[in-house]
Order: C-alpha cells, then sequence, then structure tokens
C-alpha cells in the first residue's frame, strides 16, 4: 500500500467512524468494516439463522459474491433482478423480498449524523429497508458518505448515483446518457421515491454496516 493510499484510508476511516457514531445515536445497529471482506463474515454469520435472503438489486451487496455461499448454506435467494424473469415474476420477487428473513440492500447516501437517504423508482427497496423483513443489512461503502445534512445527501443521489444507476439499468432517460440530473418526466425515471430516516423505525432491526473500501454508486 502507498503512503497516499494509507493515509486516504485513514481519513476514510475517521469518516466511518464517526458516520457509526451518529447512526448508533440514531438508534440504528451499525459496525465498522475495515474491508468488504469483513462485511462478507458478517453478513454470512447473520445469515446463519435465515431461511430466506433478499436481495435490494444493490451493486454494493453483489459486489460481496454473497450468493454462492448462501445458497450452499441452504438460504433460498429472493432476488428481482435475477435475469430471464418475467415483469411478473420480478413483481412477485419484489413482494416477497417485504416478508423475507434476512434483507440485503445498500443505501444511496448516508450522513456522517446518521441519516439514511435514498431514492427509489419503485419504492420497493426503500419499503423492504423500513418496515417488513425480520432483519435488514445495509452495506455502506465510505464513498456514500455525505458531510452535509439531506440536502447534500440528496445532491448527491442525483447528481451522481441515479445518472450511473439510469446506465447500469439500461434506462431511456437523459441522465443515462448526459450524466447529468435533467429533472425528467421520462416514463422510466428512476427518481420518484425519496426517503429519509433520521431515527431507526420502531420494531425495525437494521444493522449498517460502513465499510472503508469504495463500493457500489
Amino acid at each position: 500500500m502507498s503512503r497516499t493510499d494509507e493515509l486516504n484510508d485513514w481519513a476514510f476511516a475517521q469518516k466511518c467512524e464517526k458516520a457509526v457514531q451518529g447512526l448508533k445515536k440514531n438508534g440504528f445497529d451499525a459496525v465498522y468494516c475495515h474491508s468488504g471482506e469483513e462485511a462478507f463474515h458478517y453478513i454470512i454469520n447473520e445469515a446463519e439463522t435465515a431461511k430466506t435472503v433478499g436481495f435490494g438489486g444493490s451493486l454494493s451487496v453483489a459486489d460481496l459474491k454473497l450468493t454462492e455461499k448462501l445458497k450452499a448454506m441452504g438460504k433460498e435467494i429472493i432476488d428481482h433482478g435475477l435475469p430471464g424473469l418475467t415483469p411478473e415474476q420480478k413483481l412477485e420477487a419484489c413482494r416477497r423480498e417485504l416478508t423475507c428473513d434476512l434483507f440485503l440492500t445498500s443505501s444511496n447516501a448516508v450522513t456522517l449524523s446518521g441519516t439514511l437517504v435514498n431514492i427509489d423508482g419503485n419504492g420497493n427497496r426503500v419499503a423492504a429497508m423500513f418496515f417488513g423483513p425480520k432483519k435488514c443489512i445495509v452495506v455502506v461503502g465510505r464513498n456514500k458518505l455525505v458531510d452535509g445534512g439531506t440536502d447534500e445527501a440528496v445532491r448527491r443521489i442525483k447528481q451522481y448515483a441515479a445518472p450511473a444507476n439510469s446506465r447500469r439499468l439500461n434506462l431511456a432517460n437523459p441522465c443515462a446518457t448526459t450524466g447529468f440530473c435533467h429533472d425528467c418526466d421520462s416514463p422510466t425515471r428512476i427518481c420518484r421515491v425519496t426517503t429519509v430516516v433520521d431515527k431507526k423505525p420502531r420494531n425495525a432491526d437494521i444493522r449498517v454496516l460502513l465499510v472503508n473500501e469504495d463500493m457500489g454508486l
């Protein structure tokens, strides 16, 4: 590791730790992970008692490559993003994700004060984050931390995450071509449901893993 990488990791570690403190203050179970590998092992351990594991369409989670290990453990995988599903099958998977034992997802942005900010197209991902699954684990890479408040978090999502996700999903949105938000009226617009979770919802088991690596968009 170069000296630059070492110092960069140290600086982000301080931000991750501060966000963990903010999340805990707001009632979340929050854990600092030095690496994606550490997050992987945490999730596998938490999945021991789960029969069904739902995936919320997160690149951060996909990058951890959990699926094969979970299948080997005998878990039923529920993933609306699997290739070859019909629209009806995708919708049914989204509904089943709302009641799975363990739901795995990410957050588009997290403030250092411990607020989760997300923007969805259908709302199924954020709905499953807040209520329904017995347990939800939110994997957040250091690149998703914002120093300011909700406004800065929304700005990060619309200026960076939404255009990149539109392009990833091959959607005919203006931002997928230009890389900039146009506040469009496109039928495939993915900025439709904005949620801000200031405090952990009552009766929800939400674990937030802050990972000192760039993960997802």
